[in-house]
């Protein structure tokens, strides 16, 4: 009984450190770290972060949080399919404000893809949920590796070890959703390649 209290925990402990609104982040932080926007001020690079922390990670986290207090609900109860919709309205909105800021500072393309693609995964998962239950945290690590893809082709290097760990990454958030019983095999299967390939599209060709 211990050890699988001790699962469990583990279990959550990764599901909240590799929420899907991170997306944005990190893959910000790898632009600023491994390409040639490198070259920015630290100043710069900080306050862009800051904004897009604002807008794809405090907003909509402290949103979802209240309308889930409102409704009375626990995390595991706002994960029923047919209560999601409200969440992902949510992002959604908080997605696109961002992108509108982005792009009314003139950003560079580069990083506004970035959100775009999170929004990408965000709108298909929210498509999807309508009908069939699908693992967001999933998509969300899939849409790391969709992103690497985009930008391996863009600037030139191999992602192979990059992905080596993306794909450790999600077997793990995979198998803590499915060990809280938030989601099946198949659901966090297609979450991942959804993110994968949203992402990668989102950044190739918009």
């Amino acid at each position: 009984m211990k050890r699988q209290k001790q699962i469990i925990l583990t279990a959550r402990i990764i599901s909240m450190l590799f929420t899907p609104f991170y997306l944005p982040i990190v893959g910000l932080v790898t632009l600023f770290t491994f390409s040639y926007l490198s070259m920015f001020p630290w100043v710069y690079k900080i306050q862009v972060l800051l904004m897009v922390y604002l807008f794809t990670i405090l907003l909509p986290s402290l949103l979802i949080h209240l309308y889930r207090r409102y409704q009375g609900w626990n995390l595991i109860e706002l994960g029923h399919r047919e209560r999601r919709m409200v969440p992902y309205t949510i992002s959604i909105i908080c997605y696109f404000t961002c992108i509108y800021v982005m792009e009314h500072l003139h950003m560079p393309h580069f990083m506004s893809s970035i959100v775009v693609a999170a929004l990408a995964v965000q709108i298909v998962c929210a498509l999807i949920n309508v009908w069939w239950k699908i693992s967001t945290h999933t998509a969300a690590v899939g849409g790391l590796g969709g992103a690497l893809f985009a930008f391996s082709c863009y600037l030139g290097f191999n992602p192979v070890w990059w992905y080596c760990i993306i794909f450790l990454i999600g077997g793990i958030v995979g198998t803590s959703r499915m060990i809280l019983r938030q989601h099946s095999l198949s659901q966090v299967v297609v979450g991942f390649w959804v993110g994968v390939f949203c992402s990668a599209i989102a950044i190739l060709f918009i």
